[in-house]
């Protein structure tokens, strides 16, 4: 691994020693400058960082699956020398168990560390980039057990705690923020009827219903398309009583509407 020379740093000073991003690919900077690193390292790197502490049988059998238990841990044994020949090695290593180094900062644990402040209370506006914290998927492109394992439980991680930071919003009344974190939760998964229900609870505590019920047919007819189901009765719920005048009136209109046999008449 080196760190290339070619690639220029990002503006202003350089960021302080090493950082592993996991999200939307990986990428390993020093100094904000990229360090290459071989694809089959590559591997090796982000499973010690997204399984901290774990044994080296451990890690050999996550990494080679198909392989015999020795041969996995040969396998592991070379790439962790590999690793350690270079000054950027990102990793310890005590006894039987490998993990990152300490000064490495891991995007992931940026996420996980936002959303666990969103969960356990704290003012959203307080957690910084819980918006844009985990937009991009781990590893795109990687299809390994373990990374698809990862990958989802971040995934709903990051909708749960969009989706808390809507409802922090809406309860304390910031509407336009709650809308924006529901609107991103939305983004993230589009057949998810939480983030919809959510948009649906704001417009309705503004006072607009035209715009309540517009974003419930929209829900409605996207998940009809889609999987050819209906909003759960709970979303349907929302919008009783501002419905129940226009439903009365349909119940009116066709009452009133002269029968087949009376027009005949």
């Amino acid at each position: 691994m080196a760190a290339d020379p070619t690639v220029p740093t990002a503006g202003g000073p350089p960021e302080e020693g090493v950082s592993l991003h996991l999200l939307g690919g990986f990428r390993l900077l020093r100094d904000a400058t990229p360090i290459v690193v071989p694809r089959g390292l590559q591997r090796v790197i982000a499973l010690i960082g997204l399984r901290p502490g774990a044994t080296r049988s451990q890690l050999a059998g996550l990494l080679w699956p198909d392989a015999s238990e020795e041969r996995a841990l040969s396998s592991l044994r070379t790439a962790l020398w590999r690793l350690r020949q270079d000054p950027c090695c990102p990793m310890t290593v005590a006894g039987d168990t490998v993990r990152l180094d300490p000064a490495v900062r891991l995007d992931v644990d940026d996420l996980v560390g936002t959303a666990v402040r969103v969960r356990d209370g704290d003012d959203p506006r307080t957690a910084a980039g819980a918006l844009a914290a985990g937009r991009h998927d781990l590893l795109p492109g990687w299809y390994d057990d373990w990374v698809l394992l990862d990958r989802e439980r971040l995934r709903q991680l990051r909708l749960h705690m969009l989706e808390e930071v809507a409802g922090h919003h809406l309860t304390a009344g910031r509407h336009g923020e709650a809308l924006e974190a529901a609107l991103e939760a939305m983004a993230a998964e589009p057949l998810r009827e939480t983030p919809h229900r959510l948009v649906v609870r704001i417009h309705l505590a503004e006072g607009n219903a035209f715009e309540a019920v517009h974003a419930f047919y929209v829900y409605r007819d996207l998940l009809r398309r889609e999987l050819r189901l209906e909003p759960s009765p709970a979303m349907s719920a929302l919008l009783d009583d501002t419905l129940a005048p226009i439903r009365q009136a349909s119940r009116e209109a066709v009452a009133d509407r002269p029968s087949p046999a009376g027009r005949r008449a």
